[in-house]
C-alpha cells in the first residue's frame, strides 16, 4: 500500500523505521535481528536508505532488502533514492527494478557527496537536484514519493528562506509527504511547520527521531549533517561520556519524551532513526503505545 494512502487515511500516528543496507556478515545480522524484533511493533512503513556513494551494489542491495522485508515480515517498505553516481538512463534503469520488485514507495533525494569528496557534482548525464528526480519519477512513475526536510536547513542551503523554497518545489513537483533530519530541540520543528504551512506546503511533515545510544557517535553524526544538541542535553551526555549504559539510558529517556511531547502537540507520526538496532526504538514505542499522548493532540 502507498505510504501516503496510509497517513491519509490512519486514525492513530504513524511509526516507522529506517535501516540501511549492512557491508559485513556481523552487520547482516544485527539487521535480521532488528527487522524481526521490531517488525513486531506493527509499523506504518519502513524505509532503506542507499548507503554512502550509492553505487550499483548499494542500489541492487537497498532493492533486495526492500522486497524481502515486504515478502518476509509483511511490512510496507520503501527505498530511498538518489541522483548520485547515475545518469538519467541508469536511474530509470533503477526504477524500473524497484517497480517490478512491487515496491510502490520512494524516497527521493539528491544525496550527499561520495566518499572522500566534500563537493556536490551532478553526474554528468544525470541530475543535480532531487526536485528533478521526483519529476522524473512523478512522470514516468505511479510511485508514492517522499522527500526529505531540515529544521535547521540543510548544510548546503544558502539560507533558510531558499532551503524553505526549494521544499516548496519538491512538493509541487510531486513530494506527497516529507521526513525531517534528525533534531532535538522539538522548537526548532515547529518553527519549521509554521513557516511550511505559511509558504503553503500542506502534506504531511513526519519528524526523524535518533535516540542517542553513543556520545561519540552523536557528535560526529550532527557534526556532518549540521543537526545541533541542545546545551543541556549535551552537558548531560558528557556527565555520561565515560559511562557507555547509562548515556544509552539517558538517550532512550530523552527520545522518549520529545517523541511524546511532538505528537502531544500533533505531530503526524514519528520516523525513527534506528541505525538497524532494535532495543531504543522498541522501547520508546512501547512506552509511547503506553502513554497515547496523540490522544488529545491538536493536529498541526
Amino acid at each position: 500500500m502507498r505510504i501516503d494512502e496510509r497517513l491519509a487515511g490512519g486514525s492513530e500516528p504513524s511509526f516507522s523505521f529506517e535501516f540501511f543496507p549492512p557491508k559485513t556478515d556481523e552487520g547482516e545480522r544485527n539487521l535480521g535481528r532488528a527487522l524481526a524484533e521490531l517488525s513486531r511493533m506493527q509499523p506504518t512503513f519502513v524505509s532503506v536508505t542507499y548507503g554512502a556513494g550509492g553505487n550499483a551494489t548499494q542500489k541492487r542491495k537497498t532493492v533486495d532488502i526492500v522486497s524481502s522485508i515486504k515478502a518476509e515480515h509483511g511490512l510496507e517498505a520503501m527505498a530511498h533514492f538518489t541522483c548520485v553516481g547515475a545518469t538519467t538512463t541508469e536511474l530509470r534503469e533503477t526504477l524500473d527494478l524497484m517497480r517490478d520488485a512491487g515496491i510502490q514507495n520512494v524516497l527521493a533525494l539528491r544525496g550527499d557527496p561520495p566518499p572522500g569528496e566534500t563537493e556536490w557534482t551532478a553526474t554528468a548525464g544525470g541530475l543535480e537536484y532531487s526536485r528533478e528526480l521526483i519529476e522524473l519519477i512523478r512522470d514516468e512513475y505511479d510511485f508514492a514519493i517522499g522527500a526529505a526536510c531540515f529544521p535547521e536547513v540543510h548544510i548546503h542551503a544558502d539560507s533558510a528562506e531558499s532551503d524553505l523554497r526549494y521544499c516548496k518545489e519538491k512538493v509541487d513537483a510531486g513530494a506527497r509527504f516529507l521526513i525531517t533530519q534528525l533534531f532535538f530541540d522539538n522548537a526548532l520543528y515547529w518553527e519549521f511547520v509554521d513557516r511550511a504551512r505559511g509558504l503553503g506546503i500542506d502534506v504531511p511533515i513526519i519528524p526523524g527521531i535518533m535516540p542517542i545510544t553513543n556520545y561519540e557517535q552523536i557528535k560526529r553524526f550532527t557534526s556532518m549533517c549540521g543537526a545541533t544538541i541542545p546545551g543541556e542535553l549535551l552537558r548531560e551526555l558528557g556527565l555520561r561520556a565515560d559511562q557507555p549504559d547509562a548515556v544509552a539510558d539517558f538517550g532512550v529517556a530523552y527520545a522518549t519524551l520529545q517523541c511524546a511531547d511532538l505528537l502531544a502537540k500533533g505531530a503526524p507520526g514519528i520516523h525513527f532513526y534506528t541505525l538497524n538496532r532494535s532495543t531504543a526504538t522498541r522501547a520508546i514505542l512501547s512506552a509511547l503505545r503506553c502513554m497515547t499522548p496523540w490522544r488529545d493532540a491538536v493536529i498541526a
